[in-house]
């Protein structure tokens, strides 16, 4: 039998350009995602590959190349046939605490005519993940077939899973080597790694919610701003039209914080019982803009009206529930959440030291709290105990006084919900004078 033609290229060459700073062409990074998804280029090789890209960066035909490469380096869903009722739509966040988001979006704009399959992700340190959020549902399966994903898309109109292990294989092997290698904050390669799955979920457009700010992944609102660009050129130039919100994360997103508390609050929010106005602001401003992207309606005014019809109507929280049910959780959990979300054995206040108004949160260390309580991981084999968390939030400008607590500690002993308090305390800084929080949306960048 002939043997296949000897590769042109070698690794080492390839990293070596990039180490001088060279332009990789398409063919050269082609080679590079094939080596690293079937293992035949060394993990070292692929380490010094990320590190090179860390210190020289990417222009933005070598991130559409690569991301183009690692969708393509595994399995790709069709959606063509399955029946879908709409545009196949998505929105992506880079993760805050407390960001619910993706547990009302999905369902509020299935419900105005789009397919929503949204593929999500685990907790990342401080943050909390939509997977681990679902996981707090008794026989909610986040780890769905592709068929059954794709028939519970057709019928409900929207499906929240993780990544399979067949799509974009490639960013599973280097993201893990990026992990361990202090490669993670590349934005050349954030970008593929965010886009390369969601172009082989198959969408037609994306949104993203890029957060800035103490809670979120990029701090500096400069720095996300980079980012946020990154992705919308260059998934808008790999054929996935993509708009990107630069979105506020200097305060919890909504009112809780912690897995069964935040499907609590989202289902309150889906129902009508509660809504924070920012956690309202922003659910429906991405949704917006995805029904803009699926051209489900003309302009923003009319985007807008859709969505708040389908949110008091009912309709998306028939969504949820049909999406829930399809997924093996309990076919009353919009009704009866209580029922089957999980509840912590200790639940206490946190007084404030003094009087005054809510001027500053250090959202970085709630959320370092509530992981302190066991609502996140420290390892990859850590069990998460998703009853904890925080609820009852203040946000900033918000009164402080005695009888008024900053928030309530959902805990599993009182040892654990007193460390809680303590952190929170310091957390959150109460001045003499009201503060105003700053625009929760600072900027939208559309790709071209």
């Amino acid at each position: 039998m002939p043997r296949a033609p000897a590769s042109p290229y070698l690794p080492q060459e390839i990293i070596r350009k990039k180490r001088d700073g060279g332009a990789l062409d398409d063919a050269e990074i082609a080679f590079f995602v094939r080596g690293l998804t079937d293992g035949s280029i060394a993990e070292g090789q692929v380490a010094a590959f990320a590190m090179a890209v860390f210190f020289r960066g990417m222009a933005m035909g070598e991130r559409v190349a690569l991301t183009r490469a690692m969708a393509q380096s595994g399995r790709t869903i069709v959606w063509s046939g399955a029946g879908l009722p709409g545009p196949v739509l998505d929105k992506h966040s880079t993760g805050g605490v407390g960001d619910k988001v993706s547990l009302m979006l999905a369902p509020l704009v299935a419900a105005c005519g789009a397919a929503v399959p949204m593929i999500s992700g685990r907790g990342l340190g401080h943050t909390g993940g939509t997977l681990d959020k679902l996981d707090s549902i008794p026989g909610y399966r986040t780890a769905p077939d592709l068929d059954l994903f794709r028939k519970v898309v057709a019928e409900a109109g929207c499906a929240i899973i993780g990544q399979t292990a067949d799509l974009a294989p490639a960013d599973r092997r280097l993201y893990a080597i990026r992990d361990v290698t202090a490669t993670v904050e590349s934005i050349p390669l954030i970008t593929a790694s965010i886009l390369s799955k969601k172009l082989a979920a198959g969408l037609q457009g994306l949104v993203m919610d890029v957060k800035f700010g103490s809670g979120a992944f990029m701090a500096e609102p400069e720095r996300a701003r980079e980012l946020a660009a990154s992705i919308a050129t260059v998934a808008t130039g790999a054929g996935l039209p993509t708009t990107a919100l630069l979105t506020d994360m200097n305060q919890v997103l909504g009112r809780t914080a912690g897995h069964a508390l935040e499907v609590r609050e989202a289902i309150d929010w889906l129902t009508g019982k509660a809504r924070d106005p920012r956690l309202d602001d922003v659910t429906l401003a991405l949704g917006a803009e995805m029904l803009l992207l699926g051209r489900l309606a003309r302009d923003g005014d009319e985007a807008r009206a859709k969505l708040v019809a389908a949110r008091d109507s009912g309709a998306a929280a028939e969504r949820f529930q049909r999406m829930v049910t399809a997924l093996g959780g309990p076919a009353d959990l919009v009704e009866r959440s209580e029922k089957h979300l999980p509840r912590a054995a200790v639940e206490r206040p946190v007084e404030s030291d003094r009087h005054g108004f809510i001027a500053r949160i250090d959202v970085r260390a709630v959320g370092l709290a509530i992981l302190a309580l066991g609502g996140g991981r420290r390892r990859v084999e850590d069990r998460i105990d998703y009853s904890v968390g925080i609820a009852g939030m203040l946000g900033i400008g918000d009164e402080a006084r005695p009888g008024r607590p900053l928030a309530f500690i959902h805990a599993r002993d009182d040892v654990a919900a007193e460390r809680a308090a303590v952190a929170i305390r310091a957390a959150v800084e109460v001045a003499d004078a009201p503060a105003t929080a700053g625009p929760l949306i600072r900027d939208r960048i559309a790709g071209s």
